[in-house]
């Protein structure tokens, strides 16, 4: 992450001091002022290295364990711990999240030392990232020297994406929570509803999604720092999200879903591209066309990866990880089951050969080397794959256009999108023999994004998690209406605020 890391040092020890721990501390920030004696924004550089330390913030959070696999992708229990692979113990939590065991996945001393899942459960982080961005649109609302205005703009419009990005990515974890946008907020607030917080962030966003550029001069920060496709995913993406629970609205939301992704996708073959499958390992390493947002790392860099985070790690064996005899199985498999109903054996699919090896072997020998395009420079040593976080893709904001288009009845358009991505994956192109376009627009998505984040909450916004045909262990109608879909708050947030509450599923031994 070397082009969010210059000069940001400073920046982070600021941040110690300004975003200390506490439900009431993140809403009682001092001025920066006070703080350093004089105006730390002084010039651009000074604001390119605050935009830096949002960036790192952020992703510290989901650094801090195996956040993407445990959020997005194992939830629904197709996922098991191979008896003969590493750690088999402390795997086997994958077991316990596939039955929304989240309690016992935080709890439970056969894992809890490894993972640490209480980590995902503090939003403390995640509030340290939305009061940084507050605090740099105030000061470069205030002016500083040398700043041009197109350049204050795009910067105020990097600080609403990721303030918006980061209470999006809370609303799928938490349902409702506090939102604020003042700079120095010392006043208590109780949760908001979560279509209401979108509705906001959505309305942010679009004020300033054309005060960002589509590409960067500097390829380098291509898919780094927010673009105007990221935006746009974003605002897509959000806007999703709300029609599955805001039932009188959701007509709207796949309207402006639809809309704003005919913008993105116009950009297709020249600021962005879906590039060849014999290119995948340019993709997953970062920085290549198709990403719209990424948090990219490199060992070049000295970046510091956590072991266990990367969502590759428990899905990977030798020759991708070292050494050979503690990795001959994947620790963790997908059921062969599972994953013939996402690539039938009889339909030509080229990533079941690029992406996967034993495909359906239904043991340690299944391994999902798309996250293995990158191996670590040194062989021998146990390091996961040099590979970044990918967060936004094209080809998850041309099916998530699909979607949209297929909800309003514009099947031939959703089509068209969904044969967009099967085209460069070589696989057949969609027909109505194939199932539903809508339950095969939701399948294709599990397909091509599978272990980038997004399957469970897909599950969740469609209500599909309560159906035993899309999920092993599907929830109940009264246990999605109570929570059961969310994850546990940490007990701390309590602190100081009278008007906060926790989630109710996960307080009682019904969540359990």
């Amino acid at each position: 992450m070397k082009a969010i890391k210059i000069n940001i040092s400073v920046v982070i020890l600021l941040i110690c001091f300004v975003l200390p721990f506490g439900c009431k501390n993140y809403l009682d920030i001092k001025p920066l002022t006070e703080l350093t004696g004089n105006n730390f924004f002084k010039s651009k550089e000074d604001v390119e290295a605050y935009v830096a330390s949002i960036y790192l913030k952020f992703f510290s959070k989901i650094n801090e364990t195996w956040v993407i696999g445990a959020i997005g992708e194992s939830r629904s229990g197709e996922a098991f711990a191979v008896t003969n692979g590493n750690n088999f113990s402390a795997r086997k939590v994958v077991e316990a999240l596939g039955k929304n065991n989240i309690n016992s996945a935080i709890n439970d001393p056969a894992w809890q030392g490894t993972y640490h899942f209480e980590r995902i459960t503090n939003w403390t982080g995640y509030y340290q990232t939305i009061q940084s961005c507050n605090i740099l649109i105030d000061k470069l609302n205030q002016g500083i020297p040398g700043l041009s205005e197109k350049d204050k703009k795009r910067y105020i419009g990097e600080a609403v994406f990721m303030r918006c990005f980061t209470y999006f990515w809370m609303v799928r974890l938490y349902g409702d929570v506090v939102y604020y946008t003042k700079a120095y907020q010392s006043e208590a607030l109780p949760r908001e509803n979560m279509v209401s917080v979108m509705k906001k962030c959505i309305a942010d966003m679009e004020v300033h999604v054309d005060d960002l550029p589509w590409t960067y001069d500097n390829p380098a920060l291509r898919g780094v720092r927010a673009s105007k496709g990221g935006a746009v995913a974003l605002i897509m993406h959000m806007n999703m999200w709300n029609a599955g629970f805001d039932n009188a609205g959701a007509k709207g939301y796949y309207e402006e879903t639809a809309k704003f992704g005919k913008e993105l996708l116009a950009q297709n073959g020249s600021s962005y591209a879906l590039l060849p499958m014999e290119r995948w390992p340019e993709v997953i390493k970062g920085r290549s066309e198709e990403s719209l947002f990424e948090f990219y790392q490199s060992v070049n860099y000295g970046d510091n990866t956590s072991t266990i985070a990367p969502f590759g790690d428990s899905f990977l064996r030798y020759p991708y990880k070292f050494p050979a005899t503690t990795y001959l199985n994947s620790p963790m498999a997908f059921s062969g089951a599972y994953m013939e109903k996402l690539f039938p054996p009889d339909v030509t699919d080229r990533r079941k050969e690029v992406w996967y090896e034993d495909i359906y072997a239904n043991s340690g020998r299944f391994m999902i080397p798309k996250f293995a395009g990158n191996v670590y420079a040194s062989s021998g040593e146990d390091k996961n794959p040099d590979n970044s976080f990918l967060i936004f893709r094209l080809s998850d904001a041309i099916l998530l256009q699909a979607e949209a288009l297929a909800e309003l009845g514009r099947d031939g358009e959703a089509i068209a999108n969904v044969n967009l991505v099967r085209t460069r994956a070589g696989a057949t192109p969609y027909d109505a023999g194939q199932g539903a376009l809508k339950d095969f627009i939701f399948l294709e998505r599990c397909r091509e994004l599978q272990g980038e984040g997004h399957t469970w909450f897909d599950l969740v916004r469609t209500k599909r998690i309560l159906n035993q045909r899309w999920a092993n262990h599907p929830l109940t109608l009264d246990q999605f209406n109570r929570g059961a879909w969310t994850w546990p708050i940490d007990k701390n947030s309590l602190k100081d605020n009278p008007l906060m509450r926790l989630n109710d599923y996960w307080t009682n031994s019904e969540g359990i």
